[in-house]
């Protein structure tokens, strides 16, 4: 019986500006299985980047539940959603947020250095095992301005795998890469899905990316438009396959 990740109650968030109150999310639930492949569409507006601060235990609903692997987020204090986010959640953003002076396994340990029952020995091999991951493991020693963006993408998703997280959350994470670099961090994350059993929330506003996923929940106005399976799940492999070797491939706008 697959085991529930995220729960969505009801859930609603308001917040006080002025006068007014803005009524962000209107009352929404859905529910994430162990395993799936889920990405989160609206525009700008629609409650996306509220729900994605909440799903990432960066806020809290005003009204409604959030269950995180069976915590009830609402409950905890801030140090409390500190150490969750941390063994709960691997983030993966639109600007990569690496340190820029800081090699691509140093970067990868980062997480792993609030967790003092990890040695220093274990935290770099477990950082090696999680670039070795997103075949970057030959890169190991690079600075991210030593790097390509797709290949600072590949070291944020390493990072975001080290803690073994229950969830990857990822934030645009396609949003400044071009087509063909889109397409192999898609690919990436299929392999992670299907291939290691990663449970992946998505949060992007390009259909053709939620085209990658199994399941597609569309935010308009604070309420949830549709939530539906996606019948056909495009292969990002095939699709980079068919793409243009030519190096002068024009990226999408």
């Amino acid at each position: 019986m697959s085991k529930k990740i995220l729960e969505i109650r009801e859930l609603k968030r308001e917040f006080v500006m002025g006068s007014e109150t803005v009524r962000a999310l209107k009352g929404i639930s859905f529910e994430v299985q162990t395993g799936e492949f889920v990405t989160i569409m609206g525009s700008s507006g629609s409650g996306k980047t509220t729900l994605l601060n909440i799903l990432g235990c960066l806020d809290k609903p005003s009204i409604g539940d959030y269950l995180l692997d069976g915590v009830d987020v609402k409950k905890l204090g801030r140090d409390e959603l500190a150490t969750l986010r941390n063994h709960k959640i691997g983030f993966v953003f639109q600007a990569y947020n690496l340190l820029p002076r800081t090699s691509a396994l140093e970067n990868v340990e980062l997480p792993l250095l609030y967790n003092k029952a990890i040695s220093a020995t274990e935290r770099r091999e477990r950082a090696m095992h999680a670039l070795e991951a997103v075949k970057l493991a030959d890169r190991s020693d690079h600075t991210p301005s030593q790097l390509s963006g797709g290949q600072q993408q590949r070291v944020a998703i390493a990072r975001a795998l080290v803690n073994e997280p229950v969830m990857i959350l990822a934030d645009e994470a396609t949003g400044n890469l071009d087509s063909r670099t889109s397409y192999e961090i898609m690919s990436l994350m299929q392999d992670l899905n299907t291939k290691q059993g990663k449970t992946i929330v998505f949060v992007t506003h390009e259909p053709d990316i939620a085209g990658f996923s199994s399941r597609t929940i569309l935010l308009r106005d604070g309420i949830i438009q549709k939530d539906t399976p996606n019948a056909n799940i495009k292969s990002a492999k095939e699709m980079l396959a068919a793409l243009p070797a030519s190096d002068d491939y024009l990226t999408k706008a």
